[in-house]
């Protein structure tokens, strides 16, 4: 006791002397600024609109989900039951959904160096195809997704833009896949490194190092099994580890879930660590020549995870939403982030809930109760905007919102993105920039000078 005080009093001596006789002043606050109109500092916290509501209740069981996301994809519209998908499947089936992907574009298109992309570059994009290579029956393959990834218009990383101004848009890129999704494995590109895959969403390319091929009955065994551990946070890793890098420091998503273990199935030690201190999950990995093992990994308990789905109630809700306020936007989960639809995607995938992938899909489709509104009625869109709730969807053309609460009457949405325009006092149009997941008011917000975001409403969806 006696040595620590006399080394607290000397570190003190020589901090103080360090600065002369006084510490200096701590410098003023940082004034809160923004273009954005209608927005306070305090509303960038979930606690802000939190206490605002009325009635925070469970408004879905792990029942009521359950028949919720059964009746989603009964209903076959833009999801796909990987449990009912055939083991075999046409030739003219396989086609019809690489043609619905693999589209050569109408317009010019640029590299991120500005140049034209040539002919020759698109006929060598068609090429790798190999259309000409998919029998009259496709035997269907299976896969997990072991690593995050990109789903692709084409078999190719390259990049390829609208605008060589814009470089936030790859017009390739379609959109994400995390560890532990299932795939269902259809055609191989002409290099022999992607496939052509399906997810519960999406059909697209997805590079073959981030997959592992299995058994259809070990991989459907294995996601159901019932205690799993969800990742709540908008992205944790697992334990760093020096002795199997296919498990070390993997990124894993919101709503990533995985099958827990236990010490009695795996030890006290797992590469290296005493495993009492972590979560144990079984994650997907690829073995020799890319087939599927399982292998014990931890993730740390106090990372932003937990056993099972969240309880789907409104204050949740917005909990999640605000874990990826700030990120920056990410076309097709671009970036390790995500876009509009992605955002809202994995939210809701946190309490067990599934949507499709685009937001015209979600918006006309019928995996919700949704209200929809005919063009030029305004007042039937207002009136509909005192009656949201929170979590409800907002959805103008080729983009959702989420609602968040209103203040003084004026409906707040949080949402992923890119452009913000409204008209100033002077009667000006004010075009800015957002790029990021962001809260705003809704009623300034403008599509042109001529229409705003609430003439352009013309879906709403209540996810219950």
């Amino acid at each position: 006791m006696r040595i620590t005080t006399i080394l607290s009093g000397l570190c003190l001596a020589i901090s103080l002397s360090a600065f002369g006789s006084e510490l200096p002043a701590p410098s003023a606050a940082p004034v809160f600024t923004t273009d954005v109109p209608g927005i306070s500092e305090e509303m960038l916290s979930a606690d802000f609109w939190i206490q605002r509501i009325e009635r925070d209740q469970t408004r879905m069981s792990p029942a009521d989900i359950d028949r919720f996301n059964a009746a989603s994809f009964a209903r076959g519209e833009y999801l796909n039951d990987l449990n009912q998908y055939p083991d075999r499947i046409s030739r003219a089936r396989v086609l019809e959904l690489l043609d619905g992907t693999s589209r050569l574009p109408n317009a010019p298109r640029f590299y991120a160096d500005g140049r034209k992309v040539p002919q020759q570059d698109f006929a060598a994009l068609q090429a790798s195809l190999q259309r000409d290579a998919v029998p009259g029956e496709v035997e269907v393959r299976w896969g997990l997704v072991v690593k995050r990834a990109s789903m692709r218009g084409f078999p190719s990383d390259t990049p390829i833009y609208k605008n060589p101004q814009d470089l936030d848009l790859d017009r390739l890129q379609e959109t994400g896949v995390f560890p532990g999704q299932q795939l269902a494995l259809l055609h191989e590109s002409a290099d022999g490194n992607w496939w052509f895959a399906v997810n519960y969403h999406y059909a697209a390319w997805v590079p073959k190092a981030a997959v592992a091929v299995g058994e259809r009955a070990e991989i459907e065994s294995w996601l159901q099994r019932d205690r799993r551990l969800m990742v709540t946070g908008a992205q944790v890793e697992t334990n760093y580890n020096p002795e199997d890098p296919r498990t070390s420091r993997q990124l894993l998503d919101m709503g990533v879930s995985l099958p827990l273990l236990s010490a009695r199935d795996v030890g006290h030690s797992v590469h290296g660590q005493n495993p009492y201190a972590s979560y144990i999950v079984s994650l997907p990995v690829r073995g020799k020549g890319g087939g599927l093992e399982f292998e014990p990994t931890l993730i740390a308990r106090g990372r932003d995870v937990r056993v099972g789905p969240l309880p789907y109630r409104p204050s949740l809700v917005l909990r999640q939403a605000f874990k990826f306020l700030g990120e920056r936007y990410g076309w097709g989960h671009d970036y390790n982030a995500r876009d509009c639809t992605g955002f809202v995607g994995d939210v809701y995938k946190t309490f067990g809930l599934l949507m499709p992938r685009n937001s015209g899909q979600q918006g006309q489709g019928k995996f919700a109760p949704t209200r929809f509104f005919e063009d030029g009625d305004r007042e039937a869109r207002l009136q509909a905007l005192e009656k949201l709730k929170v979590g409800d969807l907002i959805y103008i053309p080729g983009h959702v919102m989420m609602y968040i609460g209103s203040v003084d009457g004026e409906p707040y949405v949080i949402h992923d993105v890119t452009g913000l325009s409204y008209f100033k006092g002077d009667g000006s149009l004010y075009r800015g920039t957002l790029n990021g997941v962001s809260v705003t008011p809704l009623k300034p917000l403008r599509l042109s000078r001529e229409k705003s975001f609430i003439d352009g409403i013309y879906a709403i969806k209540t996810i219950i």
